[in-house]
């Protein structure tokens, strides 16, 4: 179901935005992957899923699934819910899972839609996850102001190998991620 709603999604996003995409060689093929991104919009996970090569699990809102037909087809094409007002275990585990089987998981470093850069909106959370399952880290800019017809684009940075990471302070991991993935703008 991912591919069929992914090429739909893919035609539509296309007609109203220029969607241009930097760095799509820094993707690792295979392999266990966290993609980070910063979040401005409720369109940017559907903007990076059309764009990469690779089936992301993305982690969102639970309130995303209290509509019964909207959290079906989530669940169909690989969302899974996350309450983001307390420690979620069942996704974290969820998260980690999809990590050990080498999977490509999507996540925000902030946790929701932010308008601005502020490094202590990192959440701790994904310094946990990437840390914990030595993860590979992939940093994403998405530059849009999503109005009609106009440019979206999208920087994807080098990836970052957590393999060989050995702090537990996950805040500084985290805050480290979230820089990375603002450079992306920095270094345009």
């Amino acid at each position: 179901m991912y591919s069929v709603v992914r090429f739909i999604v893919s035609v539509v996003l296309r007609i109203f935005y220029r969607i241009d995409v930097e760095g799509l060689e820094n993707v690792p093929m295979k392999g266990r992957l966290a993609i980070c991104s910063n979040h401005f919009n409720n369109l940017d996970p559907l903007i990076i899923s059309i764009i990469f090569p690779r089936q992301i699990y993305w982690m969102a809102k639970k309130e995303l699934f209290e509509n019964k037909a909207l959290g079906f087809i989530l669940r169909k094409i690989g969302v899974f819910p996350v309450d983001r007002g307390d420690s979620d275990i069942s996704a974290i585990k969820n998260a980690l899972r999809i990590l050990k089987d080498e999977g490509v998981l999507g996540i925000f470093p902030e946790g929701g839609r932010v308008k601005g850069f502020d490094i202590n909106n990192a959440k701790p959370g994904i310094g946990l996850l990437t840390a914990k399952s030595k993860s590979v880290v992939l940093p994403i800019y998405i530059d849009s102001g999503y109005k009609l017809f106009n440019k979206v684009k999208i920087s994807i940075g080098k990836p970052i190998d957590l393999s060989k990471e050995d702090s537990k302070d996950y805040a500084e991991i985290s805050r480290n991620i979230l820089t990375s993935i603002y450079d992306l703008k920095v270094g345009e």
